[in-house]
């Protein structure tokens, strides 16, 4: 099992899309999103890595709570959706979601794989990401799901750099 640190840019059930840019070291407001679109979960990165899009891993945070953008929670990455993503120029890139679980969790404290979580909230958050991005001219496709071990294999390499 992997663990990371996830930083927080936008937090469960906001509308807002904020961004963080870590030579300013500050959050800018990016987008509002379209009415009834809200995240289903905490979104963030993962500091000191990069991406397929050239920004830091993106996470989905998994829990009980709420977090503010900016917050440092402690996860256990228990899987991956593994995305293709095109862009309104019509490149298409990869813009992989890692999930995690915070390790202070309660709810989710028996959830150490992508398939102990139940098929609606997987399902859920696919739809989440695939309306989004059809909101800002884009496409989002999920290849793959990847399980914690096969997660881990992947993030592994990229983590290099993770420090916070």
């Amino acid at each position: 099992m992997i663990n990371i640190t996830a930083m927080i840019e936008c937090p469960k059930g906001s509308n807002h899309k904020y961004d963080y840019d870590p030579e300013k070291r500050q959050f800018t407001l990016s987008k509002i999103l379209p009415a009834g679109l809200s995240f289903p979960f905490d979104f963030g990165s993962i500091p000191g890595t990069v991406g397929g899009d050239g920004d830091p891993l993106d996470i989905i945070v998994i829990s009980e709570i709420t977090g503010f953008p900016g917050c440092l929670i402690n996860c256990r990455i228990i899987g991956v959706l593994q995305v293709e993503q095109t862009e309104r120029d019509g490149e298409t890139m990869r813009n992989d979601r890692y999930i995690g679980i915070p390790d202070v969790s309660q709810l989710f404290s028996e959830t150490n794989d992508l398939s102990d979580l139940p098929e609606a909230i997987l399902n859920q958050l696919e739809a989440f990401f695939k309306n989004y991005n059809e909101q800002a001219g884009k496409e989002f496709r999920v290849i793959k799901r990847l399980n914690a071990k096969e997660a881990a294999s992947v993030i592994k390499p990229l983590l290099a750099n993770h420090k916070v």
